[in-house]
């Protein structure tokens, strides 16, 4: 099959790249380079099954393919509040155009939405039937609102058009090409072990949040592409629930450095509790997270030591 994975250049996107190249598609990466890296791709870069576009999909393009998982948008909050109108516009035009180009191509698309859309939630765990507490003027609802238009659009499109569209709510996913830059819990956390830092918490630590590896969402991401269910948005996460105090203990034991522990103040609408209800997946998929935390932080954190910038300071 042709399969275009836009935000391929990304962490996720890249991974997918790989795996879809692998099963002998011919895959399309489309990104804008906004957070992408060629360096991602670099493995593939010279596969005659893989061709590499420089597009920001904000604008149409015209291609041929059967199957597009739309990825393109900044993830992480560093990233999504330096510029929250492109990000809006990523997340809204983006999307519309790729619905459009799907249904002119008649082609399925995976939309790739996020835990974010259930806001700071009161329900524990989150299902998909949860309609989430968002604030929609807050500096996170660029990307949360956003995403939620966007799973707006899919639908309307399928009622409207009939489109084949799939709907995956990706909650918090790590492993390696994780940008060191990324801002999120578990780059910072391991970035500041291995250079000897102080460890940054915001708030008491006591968030949690649920942590898959990348193989294991990889995996979620393409059997939710060829399965026949298409009703709702399906959840996809690792459901162990770990306090952010819980990852520094493990990354300080997997490193071995005991950097001191510093506390700031907690981000605006910083989720309390982050923990999704997979049965969705289990039941439709046959999905279910594989890779232990243990042996994904090893590999994440064996990742970042080979990264030329990250040293002991």
């Amino acid at each position: 099959m042709i399969v275009i994975v836009t935000g391929g250049a990304g962490f996720i996107g890249s991974h997918l790249c790989t795996h879809l190249v692998n099963e002998g598609n011919e895959v399309v990466c489309i990104d804008n380079f906004y957070t992408g890296m060629e360096t991602n791709l670099e493995h593939i870069a010279d596969n005659p099954h893989f061709k590499l576009i420089r597009h920001d999909i904000i604008e149409p393009i015209e291609l041929r393919a059967d199957r597009i998982y739309n990825l393109a948008c900044p993830a992480s909050p560093v990233h999504y509040q330096a510029d929250p109108i492109r990000t809006i516009k990523t997340s809204v035009f983006g999307a519309l155009n790729m619905l459009e180009f799907a249904r002119k191509n008649s082609a399925r698309m995976l939309q790739a939405s996020t835990s974010e859309i259930y806001g700071d939630p009161h329900e524990q765990p989150q299902t998909e039937h949860y309609w989430g507490n968002v604030n929609p003027v807050g500096i996170r609802s660029c990307y949360d609102e956003g995403k939620r238009l966007a799973e707006t659009m899919c639908f309307e499109y399928k009622r409207q058009y009939s489109a084949d569209i799939r709907v995956a709510r990706i909650f918090n996913t790590y492993g390696p090409r994780m940008a060191v830059d990324d801002g999120r819990v578990v780059p910072n956390l391991i970035n500041q072990a291995l250079k000897g830092q102080s460890l940054t918490v915001y708030g008491d630590g006591s968030q949690t949040r649920s942590f898959c590896y990348i193989d294991d969402m990889v995996d979620g991401l393409i059997r939710l592409m060829e399965s026949d269910y298409s009703e709702s948005p399906v959840n996809l996460g690792n459901p162990l629930e770990l306090s952010i105090l819980d990852v520094v203990e493990l990354i300080q034991k997997l490193t071995g450095i005991k950097g001191e522990v510093v506390f700031r103040k907690l981000p605006e609408d910083d989720p309390a509790r982050r923990k999704p209800d997979i049965s969705l997946a289990r039941r439709v998929l046959n999905w279910n997270p594989k890779v232990s935390i243990e042996k994904g932080m090893r590999e994440t954190i064996e990742y970042f030591r080979q990264e030329p910038h990250i040293g002991h300071d």
